[in-house]
């Protein structure tokens, strides 16, 4: 492992890091429990309780591309409902294995699960086209494992489509930052922005202003995401189309933010896939930090545990974690540190596998065939 970096991109202000490591232990250097990650988690992304009894309501159901789907929605005690596509292989009448389908973030809040499933309309929008052939090699990724054998819940979270702020709702201050953004986009004059662009300029603007706000409710984007997350968990393993045994988690980049943290403080969960998130936070905030959203870097994370604490928190629940190595968003160092610190935790079994490809920043076909392929090994069949 490499000398673990000081400076945390604050420059002339470095010094800040040793301060307060010399407060409390940082990046999980105390060896934290799994039932006190579960707890800091808690306490410091502020996770809400949810809803004792889920409202879940049945909508359309479709047949399309060896697919069969029915849209969900249910209450999560507060703004509209969220709205989940629950698939399965064509003609299945049985119980199968249930996987939790996580969306990323991507920069793009108009659409939700959209961007990994589809669902009862068609066709699929150009944007999430062009969004899958960048990050999921041109493929729904919840449909692939839903193909696969797998009964798949791909739903909305707070801040991405049927759970997205509206922008009647944003500050003046995210509307300034949005009409200089779209100005931008414009510029020289070209097709004009869609819907869904334009939300988006105002949903990335807003997203720091809505930070502050859930941090004085004692919450954070983390903590609501999380909430919603593990209600999912439930809506899911309750469904007569899910197998009775815990479901899996499979989330890329910002879904594999959420995929660690849902795992950590569940214990329904099966297995966990992490794709494109995954790394030491020491060398992760020495140049890279600001390359990523709120979905994962709350305040006081560093003082809960390292990244890859937090994913084998429950060790030795089986863990698949597939890292890009040309990603720009996170240091080859810390990637193969997180990976030795992972293969320690799982020392003695066969429950963790991490997988390396030269590959940039996306969950690709080769690697969901191998996660896929890890899932059939690990998830009780029928």
């Amino acid at each position: 492992m490499t000398e673990t970096p000081t400076t945390a991109g604050l420059g002339a202000f470095a010094g800040l890091v040793d301060l307060a490591r010399s407060v409390r232990p940082l990046f999980g250097t105390d060896d934290p429990s799994p039932a006190e990650i579960e707890r800091r988690l808690r306490d410091t992304l502020g996770v809400l309780p949810a809803p004792t009894v889920v409202d879940v309501t049945e909508h359309i159901r479709w047949s399309r591309d060896g697919i069969d789907g029915v849209e969900l929605s249910w209450e999560t005690g507060f703004g509209p409902r969220a709205r989940g596509w629950l698939l399965r292989p064509a003609g299945e009448t049985g119980a199968l294995p249930g996987v939790l389908a996580l969306h990323c973030h991507g920069g793009m809040k108009f659409f939700g699960k959209e961007k990994i499933a589809n669902g009862p309309t068609g066709p699929v929008p150009a944007a999430i086209n062009a969004f899958r052939e960048r990050c999921y090699s041109g493929r729904a990724l919840a449909d692939e494992f839903a193909r696969a054998g797998f009964a798949v819940l791909a739903h909305d979270v707070f801040g991405w489509g049927s759970r997205r702020f509206p922008v009647a709702d944003m500050p003046a201050s995210s509307e300034r930052v949005a009409a200089a953004l779209r100005a931008t986009a414009n510029e020289p004059p070209n097709e004009p922005l869609t819907e869904p662009e334009v939300y988006d300029l105002h949903a990335g603007a807003v997203e720091h202003d809505l930070a502050k706000a859930l941090g004085v409710l004692g919450t954070s984007w983390a903590g609501l995401i999380a909430r919603e997350d593990l209600l999912a968990l439930d809506v899911l393993a309750a469904r007569p189309e899910t197998l009775a045994a815990a479901p899996a988690l499979v989330g890329f980049s910002g879904g594999g933010a959420r995929a660690q943290v849902t795992s950590a403080l569940s214990d329904r969960v099966g297995a966990t896939v992490v794709v494109g998130m995954m790394s030491t936070l020491a060398e992760l905030v020495e140049a890279h930090l600001h390359e990523h959203s709120w979905t994962l870097m709350s305040p006081g994370l560093g003082t809960i545990a390292d990244l890859p604490g937090i994913a084998g928190a429950r060790a030795p629940r089986p863990l698949f974690v597939g890292y890009g190595e040309t990603d720009p968003l996170f240091p080859p160092a810390g990637m193969r540190a997180a990976h030795d610190a992972l293969t320690r935790r799982y020392a003695g079994t066969a429950a963790y596998q991490g997988r390396f490809a030269p590959v940039p920043h996306c969950f690709d076909s080769e690697m969901q065939t191998a996660a896929i392929r890890f899932l059939h090994g690990v998830l009780p069949r029928r």
